[in-house]
């Protein structure tokens, strides 16, 4: 069984590199005064100064740590772990909203102005390439040298996502795919195809104190890109294909029609367009929702007992299929170092310690992450701890796990993508005048 599993979960992973190639190419993040090769040469110049002011100093140091928000105590722990191993070090928690886009701006807008407020900070799995052309980040192969830090224990795809001129930028943390989650004591055997979805949310809403047939992620951010490749890949279509716009095929407006009969139906919360990921798993751990789109974490939430009010009672599945099969978006985080902290030396211990084993077991354990080492992915208490892991259905999810649109202007595309979308779920436009306004922007955006 773990053999099968390790199989897909490279063919994941593979997936993982693919995205990163779509970020190699980028060059739009930066302005101001970085730009470019020069920025490059800059950030590496930087990066060959590993000292930082805090080396071979017993001097005690705060460093901040920024990322979204954390829907489990996995950060807390994570802290705990690492100032226990590192007592000169505090680690300042910073939390930035949940929607990556924000975070992404976030990040953009303070290091232009070269700020070092934060030291270290995630990465979605699309961003290294672009930071590290902006000159944000610290290149870590001289910290991985000099510490004798041994980089093959990650998995090579999910390590290449973060590769970028032949220097690591940053360290998988976790990788992602979408998943189903739904109430044991109330469906027996989860739907297979979306139309089963909606027969059954609409059959079962109400059924033990539930409110919600379905709920999922619909807002108008990162997270409905995720959510919308699901649905168009399930019907055979696609955005961008070998570098070439397809948006307006028929398979494409089936997948688009399909999530918006969904959005527009009287199973899903009238609101269900302000849904982010945070809702979604508040409705669902709160017994609201018989069915719930999400990331594997919400199996560590959905079953502690102190917080939720369906522990022991939740399944996984692979996502429904359409007329082509299953589909499941693929995600997945990496940390790196503000090129601009004062810290170095202590920021570096702290991206060693989150995204090596002893962080990931941790991760895994307390926040349901799939590890992008394969040792941790085999270890008996990580998978104790997600025995979902090791399911067929959570298998068959990953071997059908689909990248986001690759092209080297994503943060464009995905934006153009979020607004014709949105407008489609919620009635203003069709499917097909979404898919022909998508095909004549994204044409215009990738030509650029």
């Amino acid at each position: 069984m773990r053999t099968k599993w390790m199989k897909l979960f490279v063919l994941a992973l593979a997936l993982v590199t693919a995205l990163a190639a779509c970020g190699s190419n980028s060059t739009k993040t930066s302005s101001g005064d970085n730009n470019g090769e020069s920025n490059n040469e800059s950030s590496e110049n930087t990066g060959t100064d590993t000292s930082g002011e805090d080396q071979g100093s017993d001097k005690k140091v705060t460093i901040v740590w920024a990322h979204g928000k954390d829907e489990t105590d996995t950060t807390q722990k994570l802290i705990e772990a690492f100032e226990k191993k590192y007592p000169n070090i505090t680690v300042d928690y910073r939390e930035l909203p949940n929607n990556s886009g924000k975070q992404h701006d976030l990040y953009v807008t303070q290091l232009n102005a070269k700020s070092s407020e934060i030291d270290v900070f995630n990465l979605d799995v699309v961003w290294p390439a672009e930071f590290a052309q902006a000159g944000y980040l610290l290149p870590l192969d001289r910290f991985a040298q000099q510490d004798g830090y041994d980089l093959s224990i990650y998995n090579q795809g999910a390590l290449s996502a973060a590769k970028f001129k032949g220097k690591q930028w940053a360290l998988p943390l976790f990788t992602d795919v979408g998943l189903l989650f739904y109430r044991k004591d109330i469906v027996k055997t989860p739907p297979k195809t979306w139309d089963e979805l909606m027969e059954m949310a609409k059959k079962y809403k109400g059924e033990k104190g539930t409110k919600f047939g379905y709920v999922y992620q619909a807002k108008q951010y990162e997270g409905l890109v995720c959510n919308i490749i699901e649905y168009v890949a399930s019907y055979g279509g696609q955005f961008v294909k070998d570098g070439k716009v397809v948006a307006d095929s028929e398979d494409t407006i089936q997948g688009i029609e399909k999530m918006a009969e969904i959005t527009q139906s009287d199973f899903v919360p009238k609101n269900i367009t302000t849904f982010t990921e945070p809702e979604t798993n508040q409705a669902f751990i709160n017994g609201q929702a018989v069915f719930a789109r999400n990331w594997p974490y919400m199996w560590e939430t959905s079953n502690d007992e102190s917080a939720s009010e369906v522990a022991g009672k939740v399944g996984v599945a692979p996502l429904p299929k359409g007329d082509a099969g299953i589909a499941s978006a693929l995600g997945g985080w990496m940390v790196g170092i503000n090129k601009y902290s004062e810290h170095k030396q202590a920021a570096w211990k702290l991206v060693k310690f989150i995204s090596g084993p002893e962080g990931q077991k941790i991760r895994a354990i307390e926040g349901g992450k799939i590890p992008t080492i394969p040792s941790v992915l085999e270890d008996e208490e990580v998978l104790e701890a997600n025995p979902f892991f090791a399911k067929e259905g959570f298998q068959t999810a990953v071997n059908h796990a689909v990248a986001r649109p690759v092209a080297a202007n994503y943060q464009k595309i995905s934006s153009d993508i979020q607004i014709q979308i949105s407008k489609a779920i919620s009635g203003e436009i069709s499917a097909k005048e979404a898919a022909t306004k998508l095909q004549s922007q994204l044409t215009a955006d990738m030509s650029k």
